[in-house]
């Protein structure tokens, strides 16, 4: 919705404002947070099935032990930078289900969903698509 009046508006994508809540697909229900920082956008878990089930859940699967003791309840996960009119990229994506750390694009959809992919190498990609939270 907010691409779709930023485009009414006329102005591009990249001008429509990203941050916020997120809810992602999939998993019962996870919600994430994107935020401003350095010359780029930061996302942060704020809530998921695991999380729910335990607050205090740590980040368990990272495939790095000396990093296992976070909590992931607002984890940065995500820190890409603009490249293009609704467009980010030049970055990178945690998944804390299997402990990697991948290069992550971020697209805002003219429907205004933002589509993630992350990737180990190209074409080994997952890509998830998120709504606004409301």
């Amino acid at each position: 919705m907010i691409a779709a009046l930023a485009l009414a508006a006329g102005l591009s994508p990249q001008a429509a404002d990203v941050t916020g809540l997120w809810n992602a697909p999939g998993d019962g229900g996870s919600t994430v947070r994107l935020e401003r920082c350095d010359d780029g956008l930061c996302g942060y878990i704020v809530i998921s099935p695991h999380i729910r089930a335990d607050p205090g859940q740590k980040d368990i699967r990272n495939r790095d032990a000396t990093q296992r003791g976070r909590l992931l309840r607002n984890l940065m996960f995500m820190k890409v930078r603009p490249t293009g009119p609704g467009r980010w990229g030049d970055g990178w994506v945690y998944n804390p289900e299997d402990g990697g750390t991948y290069k992550g694009v971020m697209t805002l959809r003219p429907d205004g969903l933002l589509s993630l992919k992350g990737c180990v190498v190209a074409p080994f990609c997952k890509t998830q698509t998120w709504r606004r939270a409301s």
